[in-house]
């Protein structure tokens, strides 16, 4: 069975795991070139709860955030990817730049960002923290982004064309 799901599958599925009493950990972002920082803060970002849900950013609303050049990789790969490690429980694609209805519909327990995040700029937190959650940011880990991947991929090819 597959982890991707759509909202209305995920709010039916989070109903039952909630009245079973799992806890619910949310987190977002674009994911592409899945890498170890993403790795590791997936990994921390499980051991808030019983299930972790990773919302990605569609392709179109990654271009709108960080221009015509990403993604790398396409939603259906990244969500894919995402959905084959064991500490991702599923996976859902959102449209919009901010998942702030996503997670007013699901109400996570626990809301998890990167630490390049301050608390007070969490979308979402005030939905998460008015039903009681938890809202946490998880440390960075220094030099591991998808954006030193990308530099170190231009640079170390752009002169040699070594393919």
């Amino acid at each position: 069975m597959s982890k991707i799901k759509t909202l209305e599958e995920l709010k039916n599925i989070i109903s039952d795991l909630k009245n079973q009493g799992k806890q619910i950990v949310f987190t977002n972002g674009c994911f592409d070139i899945l890498h170890y920082g993403h790795i590791k803060y997936l990994e921390e970002a499980k051991t808030y709860g019983d299930i972790l849900i990773v919302a990605i950013n569609s392709d179109e609303s990654i271009k709108k955030i960080k221009g015509d050049t990403r993604p790398l990789m396409p939603q259906e790969d990244r969500a894919y990817i995402l959905s084959a490690l064991s500490c991702v429980d599923y996976v859902l694609i959102f449209e919009e730049i901010e998942p702030v209805r996503i997670i007013s519909e699901l109400i996570p327990d626990v809301l998890v960002k990167g630490g390049d995040y301050q608390l007070n700029e969490i979308k979402g937190r005030e939905i998460v923290t008015s039903a009681g959650g938890k809202v946490l940011t998880i440390p960075e880990i220094k030099g591991k982004s998808t954006t030193n991947l990308i530099q170190t991929i231009i640079e170390r090819y752009k002169v040699t064309g070594n393919w």
